[in-house]
């Protein structure tokens, strides 16, 4: 049944959705709001996290890899959904840059700075977690591409939509190749040693419970993304904050950054090829699966358009982001130094958001 970490965090996802529910009904602080529902939205993305483990444990490995990518971006997936639906382009934008960010620079540089730190040099397999990198390069070169075509002014720059619409056309038909490769245990597929040392405990969850926790995280969520949205302009004003800074660093961090906190704790105990599967992986299925989806649907519901023509330094970031890992993961070894200049380097960046 549920261990005691398990059971924290059902219990703060439990009583700051409740609370954020009853501030928004009582028209109370936007600022309490918005901070009560960011600790709600990030207690349950975990949930939602391993709940999506537990059923993909039943299912088999190559399953969970394929749930994961699926589900694993739920609270995510409602953010930008109510965000499109206000019109609020320049946080999903950052958020969805964001997401990638706080797992390939921030998540990853603390997995290995704690990680060497505890135990020297780790090594690791790198044919996996290279695979997912160049998978991850792939989809920001053709993130890029809208970007690049209208700053250059080239005859397609000004068909952003059409251009945006086409390009995630493919990203998602790459993605759905890759689904064969996930069922056999290939590259997309995320390892679950934490689930393997829990079932060794005698204490996987049952199909049921998991499957139950799966539903009940994923509506969570749902509600909550829409009190976390509906506060998210009166708390930005209300803070000074701009919109790229919160989509960029609070809104990512609270949909995705938190749940891959089991990444960090992968490479404490000396399992570092786990542990970069499972961080890298999530940045892949952002940029690879939840990037073009919301793309698409903001042109159901969205009152913008979501295109993927990205501010310059959110897609430089991006680019710098898949290449650092491209070379990091490339000789099979990581260090503490390199995940406090992963970390440093995150740092800056969000600095250089901050105004703006």
């Amino acid at each position: 049944m549920l261990g005691i970490r398990e059971r924290l965090t059902v219990t703060v996802a439990v009583v700051a959705s409740v609370l954020a529910g009853l501030l928004t009904a009582a028209h109370a602080s936007a600022v309490l709001t918005f901070a009560v529902s960011t600790v709600a939205l990030a207690a349950l993305a975990a949930l939602v996290g391993q709940a999506t483990e537990q059923v993909g444990e039943w299912l088999g490995p190559g399953a969970t890899g394929v749930l994961q990518s699926a589900l694993g971006n739920l609270p995510e997936l409602f953010v930008g959904i109510f965000a499109l639906q206000k019109g609020y382009i320049p946080v999903v934008q950052a958020m969805l840059v964001g997401s990638v960010l706080g797992n390939s620079l921030l998540v990853l540089g603390l997995a290995f700075l704690v990680g060497g730190l505890r135990h020297g040099t780790q090594r690791f397999a790198s044919e996996p977690p290279r695979m997912i990198v160049i998978l991850t390069v792939l989809s920001v070169a053709a993130l890029a591409v809208p970007t690049l075509a209208h700053g250059l002014h080239a005859p397609s720059g000004v068909h952003a939509d059409a251009l945006s619409l086409t390009s995630a056309v493919v990203l998602l038909a790459v993605f759905a190749a890759s689904i064969p490769f996930a069922l056999k245990g290939g590259p997309s597929s995320v390892p679950s040693p934490e689930v393997e040392a829990v079932t060794a405990q005698d204490n996987r969850w049952p199909l049921w419970l998991a499957a139950l926790i799966l539903a009940a995280s994923g509506a969570g969520a749902a509600l909550v993304s829409d009190w976390f949205v509906a506060a998210l302009q009166p708390a930005i004003t209300a803070l000074h904050l701009s919109q790229r800074f919160t989509g960029l660093v609070i809104v990512a961090i609270a949909g995705n950054a938190v749940e891959n906190v089991v990444g960090v704790q992968l490479a404490a105990r000396n399992r570092p090829d786990y542990a970069i599967s499972v961080i890298l992986n999530s940045s892949l299925q952002v940029a690879l699966g939840l990037i073009p989806v919301l793309v698409l649907l903001s042109f159901v519901i969205g009152s913008a358009h979501l295109t993927l023509v990205l501010p310059g330094l959110l897609l430089a970031a991006l680019g710098l982001a898949a290449a650092l890992d491209a070379f990091i993961v490339y000789d099979g070894e990581s260090t503490w130094l390199e995940g406090a200049a992963l970390i440093g380097l995150y740092g800056i960046i969000a600095t250089a958001f901050w105004w703006g």
